[in-house]
């Protein structure tokens, strides 16, 4: 069994969801964790645990990021963490998988699909091996207990309820956590 740990300073999270119809807010979490159980090398039988720190959320705006953190919208102080158990995970051709698996916010749990793409493993620095993935997906917000939003004079919502996810993850091999020969 291979255990593979991310690599923050080189990782990112991120969502975004569209403003006033006509543009997007990109946000991120700043802390984050993340872990991969495979014993395959295509990762076809991988095991992925992930918890964001709702605390780090970050839109580049202080106002709106105090708003997310509020019961309005994530309500950091009783649910602090975003978490992901994966369920399963299927390799749909050389590089792209789909991974299904439990997605909990703001203490309701439900079941989303990934996409995923598996950019490869290398040599790091070092000589620990690096592997790389671009995960993709979108749920809906009010599908988590996200039900705030407000209406424009003209009638349009303020925040749609489809969110996209974007991560871009790189993982370490963790050190004693080697190939079996």
């Amino acid at each position: 069994m291979s255990l593979w740990k991310i690599d923050p300073v080189h990782s990112e999270v991120k969502f975004k969801v569209r403003h006033l119809v006509v543009s997007n807010v990109t946000g991120r979490f700043d802390k984050f964790d993340a872990t991969v159980e495979a014993e395959k090398e295509d990762f076809s039988d991988a095991k992925i645990q992930f918890t964001a720190e709702v605390d780090s959320v970050n839109t580049k705006n202080d106002q709106r990021d105090g708003h997310l953190k509020s019961p309005d919208f994530f309500d950091a102080a009783n649910h602090p963490r975003i978490t992901f158990l994966s369920k399963s995970v299927t390799r749909k051709s050389d590089n792209d998988y789909e991974i299904v698996g439990d997605l909990t916010i703001r203490g309701i749990t439900r079941e989303v699909k990934l996409a995923a793409t598996y950019n490869g493993t290398v040599k790091g620095f070092g000589g620990t091996e690096v592997v790389g993935f671009e995960v993709a997906g979108k749920i809906s917000r009010f599908d988590f207990g996200l039900h705030w939003n407000a209406l424009t004079e003209a009638g349009g919502v303020v925040v749609s309820e489809e969110v996209k996810l974007e991560i871009e993850a790189e993982f370490n091999r963790a050190e004693g956590a080697k190939k079996a020969a």
